[in-house]
């Protein structure tokens, strides 16, 4: 996890609710159910521009859903965990909306074949002490 953000903060339900407003980061965050993952491969699965996976990461992380460690070169994203009644009902529906979007089917087998290939870096299996 970043120092930088290794305080925990409560949910602000305003923020969250405008995180989970763009369906991009409703897909991020339904991928990263299945544990970490570094940008590159969120980028693959979603068929979209680094930088724009990058910034709506960066919006998930100020809004306290989901935290970020640096792995040598490679950033990884996972889910922080709930740390209140609100927010684990939060994860609990993050399926039902994922269910919503067009393109969910289609992240979880574009993420299966990925993780049978070991993924985007070399990375992945290192994780800090």
């Amino acid at each position: 996890m970043n120092p930088a953000h290794a305080v925990p903060r409560p949910l602000l339900s305003a923020s969250v609710f405008r995180a989970l407003a763009h369906p991009t980061r409703v897909r991020l965050l339904h991928l990263l159910r299945a544990g970490p993952l570094c940008v590159g491969d969120l980028v693959t699965v979603l068929g979209m521009a680094q930088p724009t996976v990058s910034r709506h990461l960066a919006y998930l992380r100020q809004a306290g859903l989901v935290e970020d460690e640096k792995r040598g070169l490679w950033c990884f994203y996972r889910l922080t965990p709930a740390r209140s009644g609100f927010h684990e009902k939060l994860l609990e529906l993050l399926d039902t909306a994922a269910r919503q979007l067009s393109d969910a089917d289609g992240d979880k087998v574009a993420l299966r074949g990925l993780r049978a290939k070991g993924g985007c870096c070399p990375q992945h299996d290192r994780r800090r002490s």
